[in-house]
């Protein structure tokens, strides 16, 4: 199949929104239709967009569906040049598929990856918490590598020294931003990054760790599902990773404070803490460590949230970091009527 002519490809609203706010966004918003041409020519791809359909898109980065020369799917994914996305190729370079995305091509310099298509319109968010846990847990044990002699674990950031980090930085931001919430949870998140700090950095056990596995970033493999059955992990696969090494319950964190509108009106906090348990044992990781992870990374998370004004999503992190503590901050509205990730100004 020769390249056909370039197609232009609209870029989303929301991915210009967000990345025109700073220079360096407005210069990569510039570079996309270069860049996406260039990959094109270069993997001899064809867009396979219909006509006016804008390709998709996250927070990071645009993702557009493509044929290969032998007219196969495939999606060309481009992010915007951040950590996160300069170590995501060497994950998926280490999975190799199983469990993840599989990468058919890269190229550092631009931040381009070149795909399986997945189903983009079938996620884990679809399917009912029964379920998703089963999937959820199956991946996760697919994705849990020890490290070896290949030369990508080099690129990949420790969670133990996250927890250090967080040590240091999450007093001084609370006292920057005023004491937005009582230091008890303040307390109880670095309590965890002490305890869970040293034990990671005393490890034996390291595991490469998809540090961003909420529902939305698992999505259906076209053409795997069986008839009759219920959902199965090869059926799926993960996206996005943000890769760290470290233990792997800090991947649960995500999944408690996603889908908060599903929790049982009456007893929430017994809900999340179930959700915990049960998304924990169905990848065979410890339910308490799960829970401790939650309350540092939530901890942090409303930080990053009241210094920016973003007030219904700081309350969602602080519910969610206190319930996981065992007292729930007063004041805050119920789970039920606070907003989903992206969604809380």
């Amino acid at each position: 199949m020769a390249p056909a002519p370039a197609v232009a490809v609209s870029i989303p609203p929301d991915l210009s929104a967000r990345y025109a706010r700073s220079r360096e966004g407005r210069a990569w918003l510039d570079s996309l239709p270069g860049l996406l041409e260039d990959r094109l020519e270069q993997w001899r791809l064809e867009v396979d967009l219909a006509p006016g359909s804008l390709p998709w898109n996250g927070h990071g980065g645009v993702v557009v569906p493509v044929r290969r020369e032998d007219s196969s799917p495939a999606a060309l994914k481009i992010a915007f040049p951040h950590d996160e996305a300069k170590v995501e190729r060497h994950a998926l370079a280490l999975w190799g598929g199983r469990g993840a995305v599989a990468m058919l091509a890269s190229d550092a310099e631009s931040c381009a990856m070149l795909l399986e298509r997945l189903d983009a319109g079938r996620s884990l968010a679809d399917l009912d918490m029964e379920d998703a846990a089963q999937v959820w847990g199956g991946l996760v044990r697919q994705l849990g590598l020890a490290p070896d002699h290949r030369a990508e674990w080099q690129e990949f950031g420790h969670i133990a020294a996250r927890a250090e980090q967080w040590s240091d930085d999450l007093p001084a931001d609370w006292e920057q931003l005023g004491r937005p919430f009582p230091r008890w949870l303040l307390e109880a998140a670095l309590e965890v990054c002490q305890t869970r700090g040293a034990v990671g950095r005393r490890s034996a056990h390291d595991l490469l760790v998809h540090t961003d596995l909420h529902f939305l970033n698992i999505l259906a493999r076209p053409g795997r599902a069986a008839a009759g059955k219920p959902p199965a992990p090869a059926s799926y696969a993960a996206i996005d990773p943000q890769p760290m090494i470290g233990e792997p319950e800090f991947a649960v964190a995500p999944l408690l404070w996603n889908r908060l509108g599903e929790l049982p009106a009456a007893q929430a906090g017994q809900g999340l803490l179930r959700r915990c348990h049960d998304f924990s044992t169905a990848a065979g990781l410890d339910p308490d460590v799960a829970r401790q992870w939650g309350i540092a990374r939530e901890v942090d998370n409303a930080l990053w949230y009241a210094a920016r004004g973003h007030l219904g999503n700081l309350s969602r992190s602080l519910w969610v970091a206190s319930t996981l503590a065992g007292n729930t901050v007063d004041g805050l509205p119920h789970p039920h009527a606070l907003p989903e990730p992206g969604q809380g100004g």
